[in-house]
């Protein structure tokens, strides 16, 4: 695991290449392509300090597994870890518990590794395309990724510390720090949940160490559950005998406590509840709208999340009409993308509308209906694209 050097992954950061947008795809609003912020490919400039950096879309065709030089970067302040002596770090893991510990890397090495795959989706993605609009960052639908996590069960390194009965919730937080008087970053699960079994503590993504930006070298993984929960560089964890106050779990990230986290647009006032499990998605990835040759066949591919649970099933409807279902592709798991494909005949001479559905194993399908609260957040109304077919 090798170290980032602070001076030159600053000056990355200070202010990346311009370039356009990859070709295929139209972006919610136009942003530029940087190539040049460390162990990251082409990605699209969200903002740079600190650092939002989005998958192009067009990279969700080539596999249902993100490569890492490629996913997702979002962090919420500027003082971020660029260089982590791995010799020197430690976890440590302190509040209600029987002992305080703090791990090295080499102690959580020791530990019986695990291995799932699972999306890591920004709360807010897609935000851009929530109408009317909301303040936040305007993230197309490359806020998410897929990858191969490996490291330890959560629940083995509480264990090592002894949970005391009378814990309620298990709070984590980063190396990355606030500025002046600002709320540290840190988040919270049940006691139950971190106990759970499946969230871990990843040191691998894809089988090698995590990018310096994707929480080197050490971040918690929450299956199914939105990346607001998956603190990067994690360094501190924190069992509680109450409920997590911090601003960050009783402020922020707050959604409507309705179905689907909707409100009318400009409501303001509404019973709320932190963010939590993500919903069923899918996507066509291997083209956009535009023009196609009518009465020759189309086919179609994509991907589709199932959220908190496995994807069942993958439906295409063409013009309003009966939802057909598609081929699945191979299963990686109940928290990954899967891909589906299928192949549209005889399309007539004009415009049609192509639209798809995922419906995950709990029965829970993606509906036409808009989604809209203030946050910008849990975006899954059904896709759809527009073919002129001539």
């Amino acid at each position: 695991m090798a170290d980032w050097g602070r001076r030159d992954a600053l000056a990355a950061l200070g202010v990346a290449g311009a370039g356009l947008a990859l070709p295929g795809w139209t972006q919610a609003r136009p942003l530029p392509l940087v190539r040049n912020f460390p162990q990251k490919g082409a990605m699209l400039l969200q903002r740079s300090r600190a650092p939002l950096l989005e998958t192009p879309f067009e990279l969700f065709d080539q596999g249902v597994i993100t490569p890492n030089d490629r996913f997702f970067v979002r962090w919420h302040y500027d003082d971020i870890p660029l260089s982590v002596d791995t010799n020197a770090f430690r976890l440590k893991v302190d509040g209600a518990v029987s002992g305080r510990l703090a791990f090295s890397i080499a102690d959580l090495l020791k530990l019986p590794r695990v291995e799932l795959t699972a999306i890591n989706q920004c709360s807010g993605n897609s935000r851009a395309y929530f109408s009317p609009r909301v303040p936040g960052a305007q993230w197309g639908h490359g806020a998410m990724g897929n990858a191969r996590w490996t490291g330890v069960r959560l629940k083995d390194v509480l264990d090592r510390a002894g949970v005391k009965p009378e814990a309620k919730v298990v709070r984590f937080a980063g190396l990355d720090r606030p500025p002046g008087e600002a709320p540290w970053f840190a988040k919270s699960l049940s006691v139950d949940h971190a106990r759970d079994g499946e969230v871990m503590i990843a040191f691998a993504m894809n089988g090698t160490a995590l990018p310096v930006l994707n929480g080197f070298p050490i971040r918690l993984v929450v299956p199914g559950w939105y990346s607001t929960y998956w603190i990067k560089a994690l360094d501190h964890i924190e069992v509680l005998d109450a409920p997590d106050d911090n601003f960050w779990m009783a402020k922020a990230y707050q959604i409507p406590a309705t179905p689907r986290a909707s409100v009318a647009p400009g409501t303001k006032e509404f019973p709320k509840l932190p963010i939590n499990k993500m919903l069923p998605r899918s996507f066509i990835t291997s083209r956009g709208s535009g023009p196609i040759k009518a009465g020759a066949p189309l086919h179609l591919r994509g991907i589709a999340m199932g959220g908190a649970s496995g994807v069942a099933a993958v439906d295409l409807s063409v013009d309003g009409g009966a939802w057909q279902k598609t081929v699945l592709g191979k299963d990686h798991g109940k928290y990954s993308f899967r891909g589906w494909e299928m192949t549209v005949t005889q399309l007539a001479p004009g415009p049609h509308r192509i639209a798809v559905r995922a419906t995950n194993t709990s029965g829970d399908t993606q509906l036409p209906d808009p989604i809209w609260n203030p946050g910008g957040y849990m975006l899954n109304t059904i896709e759809t694209i527009t073919v002129q077919a001539a």
